[in-house]
Parts: C-alpha cells; sequence; structure tokens
C-alpha cells in the first residue's frame, strides 16, 4: 500500500486508535495478527496478516466497517475508485 507524501503523522495518529468495531470484525473472521510496516523512505506501507483459515483483511472489502475504514483513510492514502487501497499482491 502506499501513503501519501506529508500524511505521515496523521496515519500514525488514525492507526493508533483503530476502531474496536474494526478490530473485533477481523479477530472474528480469520485475522488474529495484523501488522503494517511503514518504509519512511518510500512511503510504502507493508501488511503481514496471520489468518485461521484462507480469509484476509482484502477478502473483507464486502463489510460495511472495512468500506466506511477505506473511507477514513482514502485522504490520506492511494486508493482505487472504491475506496480500497491500492495495493500489490506478493507471493
Amino acid at each position: 500500500m502506499f501513503l501519501k507524501p506529508g500524511f505521515e503523522d496523521e496515519y500514525q495518529r488514525r492507526h493508533a486508535a483503530i476502531w474496536p468495531e474494526l478490530k473485533k470484525m477481523l479477530s472474528d473472521g480469520d485475522v488474529y495478527d495484523y501488522s503494517i510496516y511503514w518504509d519512511r523512505d518510500t512511503n510504502i506501507l507493508f501488511a503481514c496478516q496471520k489468518t485461521k483459515g484462507e480469509e484476509s483483511s482484502q477478502d473483507m472489502g464486502f463489510n460495511p466497517i472495512v468500506q466506511k475504514w477505506w473511507d477514513y483513510m482514502a485522504d490520506i492514502m492511494e486508493v482505487n475508485p472504491d475506496n480500497s487501497p491500492v495495493t500489490i499482491p506478493l507471493k
């Protein structure tokens, strides 16, 4: 994922106060550990998720909580037309 330049502090502030309903939704699903690493030189965000099954947060875009989070983050990240973050899947 990609953080827009100049929004580094805002990104950290928003993620420090992640919504309880979003955390619950992830943990109620298959995601039990979700970490995001930030390369400050490139503003690339690398997400790593541990899951109990096949579903990751990237598969939860149908959920209204996820859609609300995407809308909340859209002004500070590179996003697709539906406000989902632009991502590059890695093997």
